[in-house]
């Protein structure tokens, strides 16, 4: 079940927080990933460079 629409950003924030805090402890290794974490993995990573291209969009969402 995806988000609700009023929390999907805090739902969503939370869950890249820990995604963020386990590959900075840099114990991560190809061999401990399933090949749909890779896929996954992959796909925050294309996420992310398109939410930096969103960038100007967000900051005048959060501007009001």
């Amino acid at each position: 079940m995806g988000n609700m629409s009023y929390c999907r950003f805090e739902n969503t924030a939370t869950d890249l927080r820990e995604v963020v805090q386990t590959l900075q402890e840099g114990d991560l290794e190809i061999d401990d990933l399933s090949s749909y974490e890779i896929n996954g993995l992959q796909e925050i990573l294309d996420l992310a460079s398109e939410i930096i291209e969103l960038e100007p969009t967000i900051s005048r969402v959060l501007e009001g």
